[in-house]
């Protein structure tokens, strides 16, 4: 697997963005600019990734395909085509989002989230995103999701049976599975349903962690890997079973030193289990 995380500082010319990566210690990264980017800029940064040894692992396309408002709808599934095709020009493992929502809050729980309906909107949508792009390279992946499918390995396996395109990957962040006591304290089991469900479909994964508070009713953070119940161990063992150039990309950390206690956590598991990153 290549760890990854964010390059912070800005407009770097392409040889600079991946020297910044490489000084990091990452072997990935996100995909550094965007999809109104010439032919000749997405060749430039795929140079300077393939020559750095650097895995461009995702570009993001955060937003609602799924939202109630119809032409905020419209205009999700337009930008998630623009950003999977720019994944696809730039060579990118992968395209993600999430599924969205259907209350107000692009990210946020709703009663209908989780329902029959919202399964079968999911699937038409990513249908629509892939099917008005046909990536050739790269792949369109929903990022595990609390309150929003997939919300598991299982409805994650339907959700590909019922898309039914070659195009349609799986992007895995198992803290975002994690929404119990239940599946708080067995987290490792967790982990490796995961791998042994959907480990072939696997473009890149989210590394960060998380911790359950003793404030009732029941309190579960995202804090910074090292710091929470994680299972490393079995994360890292799983994702080392995967083809080498699987991405582990850091998130949602503040600063430069947050992202560095951050990786040194992780390499640290990954030398006991003698797992190269």
């Amino acid at each position: 697997m290549r760890l990854g995380g964010p390059v912070f500082a800005r407009d770097l010319d392409p040889d600079a963005w991946a020297a910044a990566a490489r000084a990091q210690g990452y072997r990935a990264a996100s995909c550094p600019i965007k999809a109104d980017a010439d032919d000749a800029t997405v060749a430039a940064y795929a140079r300077a990734a393939r020559e750095a040894d650097i895995v461009i692992a995702e570009v993001g396309a955060w937003s609602n395909p799924i939202s109630p408002d119809e032409a905020a709808r419209r205009q999700a599934i337009a930008y998630c085509q623009g950003q999977l095709a720019l994944a696809d020009r730039i060579g990118a493992r992968c395209c993600v989002n999430i599924a969205g929502s259907r209350g107000e809050q692009w990210d946020g729980p709703s009663p209908d989230n989780l329902s029959a309906v919202t399964f079968d909107l999911i699937v038409e949508t990513v249908r629509a995103i892939i099917d008005g792009v046909r990536p050739t390279r790269s792949h369109y992946a929903l990022e595990t999701m609390p309150w929003v499918y997939p919300d598991s390995a299982e409805s994650y396996e339907r959700l590909i049976a019922a898309i039914d395109r070659p195009a349609f990957g799986v992007h895995l962040d198992p803290v975002n599975l994690i929404s119990s006591p239940q599946r708080y304290f067995r987290n490792g089991d967790l982990i490796r349903d995961c791998f042994r469900r959907l480990g072939p479909r696997v473009l890149s994964c989210h590394a960060k962690d998380i911790l359950l508070s003793t404030k009732l009713t029941v309190h579960l953070d995202e804090v910074r890997p090292g710091l929470g119940a994680l299972d490393y161990g079995a994360y890292l063992t799983e994702l080392d079973r995967l083809p080498a150039d699987t991405p582990l990309m850091l998130e949602h950390l503040p600063d430069e030193e947050e992202y560095r206690l951050a990786a040194a956590h992780i390499r640290g598991v990954a030398r006991e289990l003698e797992i190269d990153l």
